[in-house]
């Protein structure tokens, strides 16, 4: 069956690409609606979401033999076709020969092709035409202007036309802004405007949970959507347009759930998907637009954080989504991170998101986060799509936080199919003892014995060494020594790979506790005190 299935996916697919190279397609997407570009977006307002280079170049420094793009790989191919260096261009180049650059790409590019016509890559160079007008579009004659107008009309077309059949929620978004860029640009674009703020508010009602965070529970795409949602709401607030609501409610959610995970913080928390960043230029970037965002939970998202001035505990209390929303999700239930003082005392291990198809499993599997794992087994299980088509539920928590006592509580059903177990964890921390006191229980429902191991990971630049009597491990974090002790199983040090910088990993280590279930209920406790 899955053969005949694929058999009929190949055969439509073929017949797609033929229509959207066809003259047919062309003509359908080739209508204008408006040859008057009359809203001109500031540039300043994609500093959120593209880089600037610190030394402006002139176009003349750069290869236009870029556009014959056999030469390029799709890394270079890319960036050269999303046209996002244009932001980074001196703004004293001549526009002359930027605008010839432009027209002998339209004459290239002037109908679709699989390329240089990719959804997201189209949606970008849209934005960045329009957005760098002074340089793309001002001063130029009245056939260049025409042939500029309908090549972004066509795009944005391309765009409608796709927008349903992109699998991405990312690129969904970013074709949205696009659609409805080019509806506040060109007058008359009523059109491409209630288009994108229909396909807008379609993909934030299936993606978006009651509380404005994403249904997939990843920080990074959270940051995402409030870069984009902010960036819309620039444009319709420059160009005189009334701001809609759903985008006022949204950025709203938004705001308070990156309060509550980053602005709270200040620290990347390495759960489902995040790798270290900076959104410090994120943070002035709102502060100058006048965004102020606020969030006093401690239970928000899916994690419970507990804080004081010096110190954090964090933990994921929250179920698997739904698988199509677990593309970068990992099989961390119930691990946890500890931050003194700025500096991560338990870390999670981060995450691998690229082709390397081994390093990113090993980065979702439960080992890779400081929680436990039974007989060498992941919580839940990953597809060959690298989605977890076997979750979990996380059935109790409960949170404490008062001034001298914290407590985070909560249990999970990952293990309840494959080993007739529930996993339970309690972390408590008295502040003026500077004592964490964990017990992990593995509650069993069926009468067999296994192996579990239950880790405890650092970050690479933290030194671990175990005492000569076996019962202690020594914490050196910065200027500040800690111990970590469990009287009734064995504990020792292990070497893992570290996924917290992006697409790179480097060795870490990590504690860890290893024994074999002999008991209805088995009790496992720990602590970490500050020596």
């Amino acid at each position: 069956m899955v053969y005949i299935n694929q058999f009929f996916s190949n055969i439509s697919n073929n017949l797609r690409k033929l229509y959207l190279n066809s003259n047919i397609y062309d003509k359908k997407i080739s209508k204008e609606i408006s040859n008057d570009f009359f809203y001109k977006p500031s540039p300043y307002l994609l500093t959120s979401l593209i880089k600037y280079q610190k030394k402006r170049f002139k176009i003349d420094n750069l290869s236009i033999s870029n556009l014959d793009q056999n030469n390029l790989d799709k890394k270079e191919f890319d960036k050269f076709n999303s046209f996002n260096w244009f932001l980074s261009l001196d703004l004293k180049s001549e526009k002359d020969t930027i605008q010839s650059l432009i027209s002998k790409w339209i004459q290239i590019n002037s109908k679709f092709n699989s390329k240089s016509w990719n959804f997201d890559l189209t949606a970008k160079r849209i934005i960045s035409w329009l957005s760098c007008h002074s340089l793309t579009f001002d001063k130029g004659n009245e056939n260049y202007k025409l042939k500029f107008n309908r090549i972004i009309q066509k795009q944005t077309n391309h765009l409608m036309n796709e927008i349903d059949k992109t699998k991405q929620i990312e690129n969904k978004i970013i074709g949205s802004a696009a659609i409805i860029l080019v509806g506040l640009c060109y007058k008359n674009g009523k059109t491409y405007l209630n288009f994108g703020l229909e396909s807008l508010k379609r993909i934030s009602k299936i993606s978006l949970n009651n509380s404005g965070f994403p249904k997939s529970r990843n920080t990074k795409q959270l940051i995402f959507y409030l870069k984009y949602f902010i960036l819309i709401r620039e444009w319709f607030k420059e160009s005189q347009n009334q701001i809609p609501e759903h985008v006022d409610e949204t950025i709203f959610y938004l705001g308070q759930a990156y309060a509550f995970i980053w602005q709270n913080v200040n620290l990347d928390l390495l759960f489902n998907g995040n790798t270290n960043s900076n959104n410090v230029d994120f943070d002035n970037y709102l502060k100058r637009l006048g965004y102020k965002f606020k969030n006093d939970n401690h239970d928000y998202g899916g994690y419970v954080i507990l804080k004081d001035k010096n110190t954090l505990l964090t933990m994921d209390v929250g179920s698997t989504p739904s698988t199509k929303y677990t593309q970068d999700y990992q099989l961390g239930a119930l691990s946890f991170e500890i931050i003194r003082k700025g500096r991560k005392l338990i870390s999670n291990c981060g995450y691998y998101n690229d082709i390397n198809k081994k390093l990113n499993r090993i980065s979702k599997s439960t080992a890779s986060q400081s929680t436990l794992t039974i007989d060498d087994h992941s919580s839940g299980s990953i597809n060959r799509f690298s989605l977890i088509d076997r979750g979990l539920k996380v059935i109790k928590k409960e949170t404490i936080f008062e001034k001298n006592y914290w407590k985070i509580n909560a249990v999970h059903d990952g293990y309840i199919k494959n080993y007739g177990s529930l996993h339970e964890r309690q972390i408590e921390f008295y502040p003026e003892e500077m004592k964490f006191i964990g017990k992990d229980k593995i509650i069993k429902k069926k009468k067999y014995n296994y192996k579990f191991d239950i880790r405890f990971h650092v970050e690479p630049n933290i030194k671990l060494m175990k005492t000569q009597n076996n019962k202690t491990i020594l914490i050196e974090l910065a200027d500040e020594g800690w111990k970590f002790t469990c009287e009734n199983y064995d504990i020792n040090i292990d070497n893992g790979l570290y996924f917290g910088n992006k697409n790179s990993y480097i060795e870490n280590q990590n504690i860890f506790i290893t024994g074999v279930t002999n008991h209805q209920i088995e009790s496992i406790n720990w602590e970490i005190s500050k020596i």
